[in-house]
């Protein structure tokens, strides 16, 4: 399955999750919950629309984005964007958008068959003439 189809689901539950939390809870936790899952949104729709970058670049791009939106909030959002970006300012978001992609980190790095690659580093090759039998390595630093 491609990475565009592991963030559409991705997606998806967030949304689910998004709709739960407002519904089942409330309060400041439903609140902060929801900044957070917003900013996980985010991350899936960056990797549908970009999904080869890295979900630390896919991360970084959510998380910009949704603490652009919170400090444009500050100049004021035109009213027909405010129900979808919101309409005031509040310094905890930040936080909590940092929360999100976070997470939204962690998913994409788990989604779509793009495992962080732990290969072994490449052993230093070295030159036949400092090879010596016996498997004892010249002490000199090599440049």
């Amino acid at each position: 399955m491609s990475r565009r189809w592991w963030a559409f689901g991705g997606a998806v539950v967030t949304v689910a999750a998004g709709l739960g939390v407002r519904s089942w809870t409330g309060g400041v936790f439903a609140k902060y919950a929801g900044d957070a899952l917003y900013t996980v949104l985010v991350c899936a729709a960056v990797v549908m629309l970009a999904p080869r970058l890295r979900p630390a670049v896919a991360a970084g791009v959510a998380l910009a984005f949704s603490w652009a939106v919170e400090l444009w909030q500050i100049a004021g959002i035109p009213a027909a964007l405010q129900p979808l970006l919101g309409a005031t300012f509040n310094a905890p978001d930040l936080f909590w958008y940092v929360v999100g992609a976070a997470l939204g980190w962690c998913i994409a790095g788990r989604g779509g068959g793009h495992r962080a690659r732990l290969r072994p580093r490449r052993p230093e090759l070295i030159p036949a003439r400092e090879w010596q039998p016996g498997g004892e390595q010249p002490s000199t630093p090599r440049s």
